[in-house]
């Protein structure tokens, strides 16, 4: 019998080594009697489930190794999400406490309504803090609005409007420049002096601000305005008044221009406008295009005669209907206010 299987297993063996192709028809061969027909096929299915387990095995490592790697790399991926999460969390609490700081730097709308009981203000930061800043003072019979966009958003336009407060404030309040021409050269000068290109060799530092300044005489029934690419918005009867800035950035004017003062007479019932670009530039509407200028002119002509809450509102409700799912693109500022009502 071991004679009959070695025979067979060495005709097996070497019909695999030549012609594999040639091992059903040997088993299939008349001249194998069944029983070894039998051992035949045991052999193959022998041989075919030990390679099929060898596979199995070696496809189960794999798949063991490739799992263990997964679950590596996941573990990595939720310590660096846990890592950024901490970070973000760090940075927000930051951005929120340089918030109330800047917020308290900022005069308050119950203080504007002091001076001008009709008024509002429309301040919409697009990261937490803003480049956008405002200001009021009172100095030489004067009464000072102060509205600025300073270049950026966010840190470094919070950063510029720090620094654009202390020196209007410093300006009128300690330096008793009351004109706002020439409060205007003073901070740009001051602002050529802080980013100045000889501590910055080999930079180009374009850092700004554009601004318009507001001087109200009550008593003669004037304002006096300059301003840097800001105009202001004179609201009377039913039509607006365009007072127009002089082109140039603060900071940004070397040749050292001088700024124009525009004196204009105004009435009881005229409402001011002061803004920064946040509002025009915001993309929106259905074809996603930009407010522009003349919509929102169109806007304040609308709303103009309305209770100043009222006009905030409008104001809010439409820059939201109009932004639908865009994001904000920029700080949006609007102030509002009847410059000769008195207070109650």
């Amino acid at each position: 019998m071991c004679d009959v299987f070695h025979t067979y297993y060495s005709l097996l063996l070497n019909t695999l080594s030549t012609r594999p192709e040639s091992i059903l028809s040997l088993a299939f061969s008349g001249s194998i009697d069944p029983y070894n027909r039998i051992i035949i096929f045991g052999l193959l299915f022998l041989i075919l489930s030990l390679f099929l387990f060898i596979m199995l095995f070696k496809r189960l490592n794999l798949i063991k190794r490739l799992l263990s790697e997964k679950e590596e790399s996941l573990a990595l991926i939720a310590k660096q999400k846990n890592d950024l999460e901490i970070r973000e969390k760090s940075i927000t609490d930051s951005l929120l406490y340089a918030q109330r700081i800047q917020e308290a730097r900022l005069p308050s709308e119950d203080y504007f309504r002091y001076h001008f009981p009709s008024c509002f203000i429309f301040f919409k930061p697009k990261d937490i803090v803003s480049g956008d800043f405002y200001w009021m003072g009172e100095k030489g019979g004067r009464i000072f609005v102060v509205a600025a966009d300073c270049t950026g958003h966010g840190v470094s336009g919070a950063l510029m409007s720090m620094i654009g407060l202390e020196v209007i404030e410093k300006a009128i309040s300690e330096d008793n420049i009351v004109n706002p021409s020439e409060i205007l050269a003073a901070l740009n000068l001051a602002l050529e002096k802080t980013f100045s290109r000889k501590k910055n060799i080999g930079t180009i530092i374009r850092d700004g601000m554009d601004i318009g300044i507001c001087a109200i005489d009550k008593d003669s029934k004037k304002i006096i305005y300059s301003g840097a690419f800001f105009p202001l918005y004179l609201l009377r009867n039913n039509s607006l008044i365009q007072i127009n800035p002089d082109k140039f950035i603060i900071g940004m004017n070397p040749e050292r221009n001088p700024f124009t003062e525009h004196e204009v007479d105004i009435q009881e019932d005229d409402m001011l406008y002061l803004f920064s670009d946040g509002y025009v530039d915001q993309f929106g509407g259905k074809e996603n295009k930009k407010f522009m200028y003349r919509r929102f002119r169109y806007l304040l002509l609308t709303i103009h005669r309305f209770e100043v809450a009222d006009q905030k509102s409008i104001l809010e409700e439409n820059l939201r209907t109009w932004m639908g799912t865009n994001t904000q693109v920029d700080d949006i500022m609007i102030i509002g206010f009847k410059p000769l009502e008195k207070t109650k």
